[in-house]
């Protein structure tokens, strides 16, 4: 069974690409016990320091969906919004299988 996935950057201000990981990995932690958030990954860009990419997979698009209207999602967004310049979904996907799906 195939899962949804996304793959989206996140541009921030000049000197808060740390303070943003933090946010983001608090957002992590508070998905570890979600049954349907399979993966959830923080990376950052050795090409440009003000960019963090943000690898899901989730157990369908409905799920992603219904996170983003949880406690914790909402507290996270408004904690990162003042430092964020850009965002770009750079792909949603189908996962097949592989290690860690």
């Amino acid at each position: 069974m195939s899962k949804f996935g996304l793959f989206g950057k996140f541009t921030v201000k000049e000197g808060e690409r740390d303070t943003f990981e933090k946010i983001l990995l608090k957002a992590a932690e508070s998905l570890q016990n979600i049954e349907a958030c399979e993966l959830y990954l923080v990376n950052r860009s050795d090409e440009d320091e003000n960019a963090v990419f943000v690898y899901e997979v989730w157990s369908n698009q409905d799920a992603h969906q219904a996170s983003l209207a949880l406690d914790s999602t909402q507290e996270m967004i408004q904690r990162a919004r003042p430092i964020i310049t850009g965002m770009e979904r750079i792909a949603t996907f189908q996962s097949c299988a592989g290690k860690g799906v």
